[in-house]
């Protein structure tokens, strides 16, 4: 299992159904690199408080806001008109990339203030915090289980 986030977070979301429940879940109105956080948090058995949540909310929801969603947006505005326009397909394949870079920094950001959290004894829920959906949760924990 990779140690750092961004990592731990590729290899999850390319797990079989992850990406579409991540989506769904972004679609709901969730954090998809918050959730990422919150599961690579579980797998290190690092214990969740409301002090510890809301310093990452704090992180994510800004960078969300400012950054990621309006890459996000023109990126999905294009999609339409992209497809009979190579150079805007080309422009849209680059927004892309600027978001998927957006949010390998949020998790960056996330793991630089969440790796100095110690591991636990203690049974461990980050999930139940930011997802009501259980299916959802139990199909994210069974990607992040190396097993």
């Amino acid at each position: 299992m990779p140690s750092d986030l961004w990592s731990f977070a590729s290899y999850c979301y390319a797990r079989p159904g992850v990406e579409q429940t991540c989506l769904r879940l972004q679609g709901e109105g969730a954090d998809v690199c918050l959730l990422l956080c919150a599961l690579w948090l579980e797998q290190r058995r690092v214990a969740c408080d409301t002090q510890r949540l809301e310093q990452l909310r704090g992180i994510a929801e800004p960078w969300q806001r400012q950054v990621v969603q309006p890459l996000r947006e023109l990126r999905r505005g294009w999609k339409t008109a992209s497809v009979n326009d190579p150079a805007q397909a080309r422009l849209r394949a680059q927004v892309k990339a600027l978001e998927l870079e957006a949010e390998q920094e949020l998790l960056r950001r996330l793991e630089g203030v969440a790796q100095k959290w110690q591991a636990t004894d203690e049974a461990v829920a980050w999930l139940e915090q930011l997802v009501d959906d259980h299916d959802a949760r139990e199909l994210l924990r069974a990607a992040a289980d190396p097993a």
